[in-house]
């Protein structure tokens, strides 16, 4: 029974990975895979948070390089300025953390994610509203607000990431899925960097799920590009209603 249960376990945590790595290439919202098969695996929740940040950020890494080739059609210098923003946010993301209590935070969180979903929803009207928007000056100062909250609170980025591309006159979906893994990637390695020195990451768990993950955001990517782009497109907004009624469900009454 208890080999059952140990064998139940991995295969838990690994099938929520390798999941949570498809749906962060294609919409975002993988943790909410990862983190409930973590506790389920016995391990406390602050730990699972921690496990779970870890264990999906490798996926970002599988999804970028399925979508290389619209990041390598990108002009250099424009990725390599976002890459730097986002890092920088993902660096003050993750020092705010370790310094500002959660719960001050995380009542905010519901509300942010369903601005985002609603904005994001809402960026193809804005788009056609505001033909001349174009690249907007307010496009790096938005991703490095986002690239903070990432790097303090994974949950919805890649749904706040979408969003900003939307809204800031990216229209090529496959696009914005590529800019949007790539940031992540790199803003999330710094958060759980600031998770494995406060010794919160259990490895075990950690390992096993990185690796699916990566193999579910290189199968996620593929299947983000074959996809027709308005199911792509009501996959992120569902996932994001269903991501801000899980926050509005734990604040406190």
């Amino acid at each position: 029974m208890n080999t059952l249960i140990f064998e139940s376990i991995w295969l838990v945590t690994g099938a929520a990975a390798l999941g949570a790595g498809v749906l962060n290439a294609i919409a975002g919202g993988g943790s909410f895979l990862t983190f409930p098969a973590l506790v389920f695996a016995g391990v406390p929740p602050l730990a699972a948070n921690a496990t779970s940040a870890m264990a999906v950020s490798p996926g970002y890494l599988g999804s970028t390089l399925g979508f290389r080739a619209e990041i390598q059609a990108l002009p250099r210098s424009t990725v390599q300025r976002e890459v730097a923003v986002a890092a920088l946010g993902g660096l003050m993301g993750a020092g705010l953390l370790l310094v500002t209590p959660a719960r001050l935070f995380s009542g905010l969180v519901p509300w942010l994610l369903l601005l985002a979903t609603i904005l994001f929803a809402a960026g193809p009207w804005i788009a056609k509203r505001n033909q001349g928007l174009g690249h907007p000056t307010w496009r790096l100062p938005g991703l490095l607000a986002v690239a903070i909250y990432g790097g303090y609170f994974n949950g919805g980025l890649g749904i706040l990431l979408m969003a900003l591309y939307t809204l800031t006159g990216e229209q090529r979906l496959n696009t914005v899925n590529a800019l949007k893994n790539l940031n992540s990637f790199v803003l999330s390695l710094l958060s759980v960097a600031a998770f494995a020195v406060a010794g919160a990451i259990v490895w075990p768990q950690a390992v096993w799920m990185m690796a699916l993950a990566t193999l579910g955001g290189w199968a996620g990517a593929r299947l983000a590009k074959r996809l027709p782009v308005r199911w792509v497109r009501w996959l992120v907004i569902g996932t994001g209603l269903v991501m801000s009624a899980v926050f509005f469900s734990r604040l406190p009454a």
